[in-house]
């Protein structure tokens, strides 16, 4: 029996999704303890605070939040497939979690998970625990009617967090809402054609709201991962007191 035991969890792990090595995770000091900040892959993080936990937009397997806390928040921001990934929602442990989505995503959430959904709508606020949550407007400029991301149909979110302010920009390019934001702690800023923006338009949204912290994510277009580096450079030569966190969002890649 005990050879048959160890055959099994041999097999299983020769034939389990690989473990991707992510990026070291970051903290940032809040005035209730520290934010751990977890990059997964694209435009999915993991953040930790106070004995909750925040996924964001989970998607890629299950493999890639192996060894992360079960989430008691999720948040989505849009119904596409590297944002609203059924198979990924439905292989994690979301027994404890609440949902934050757009009403179109709502409307495409497996059944099992529909219930546990709260729909936020842009410009709208609400809290969990001591973590306050409004939706911001992310968007394709100039606004067609065969847009990609329409205006009013995914959330970008702003959390306050330990007193921190934390922009999660989602699909999005330099609308005016984005460059409307005040006092930004960290900026989740994506960044690959043809779906969002080029980096020199990120990096000119990212000037005019200035947040302390910015992480380029969500930069895999159809030509490959976006230069971030030139991103880096120019927010740093725009303005040197923003601080670019270039982190590994692609750990199979």
């Amino acid at each position: 029996m005990k050879y048959f035991t160890l055959l099994v969890l041999l097999l299983s792990f020769v034939f389990s999704p690989a473990l991707a090595q992510l990026a070291k995770p970051d903290v940032l000091e809040t005035k209730k303890g520290p934010l751990t900040i977890q990059p997964v892959t694209h435009g999915s993080l993991v953040l930790t605070w106070n004995k909750q936990t925040i996924y964001v937009d989970p998607y890629g397997g299950w493999s890639l939040y192996t060894g992360q806390p079960a989430p008691n928040l999720i948040l989505i921001t849009d119904i596409h497939a590297d944002h609203l990934d059924s198979a990924t929602l439905n292989a994690i442990n979301t027994a404890k979690a609440k949902f934050i989505v757009p009403q179109a995503v709502a409307d495409m959430l497996p059944d099992n998970l529909k219930a546990k959904a709260m729909v936020l709508a842009n410009g709208a606020t609400t809290k969990y625990q001591d973590i306050e949550i409004k939706a911001i407007p992310m968007y394709n400029l100039p606004e067609t009617a065969d847009s990609r991301h329409p205006k009013g149909r995914g959330n970008g979110y702003v959390l306050t967090i330990g007193g921190k302010n934390i922009y999660i920009s989602g699909d999005t390019e330099d609308t005016p809402e984005m460059r409307a934001l005040k006092n930004i702690d960290v900026a989740f800023v994506c960044m690959n054609l043809p779906f969002t923006m080029p980096v020199e338009q990120a990096a000119q949204g990212v000037l005019a709201f200035k947040p302390k912290i910015v992480y380029p994510y969500h930069y895999r277009g159809q030509e490959g991962l976006s230069d971030v580096k030139t991103f880096e450079q120019l927010v740093k030569k725009g303005n040197s007191k923003i601080e670019v966190r270039l982190r590994n969002w692609y750990p199979n890649q």
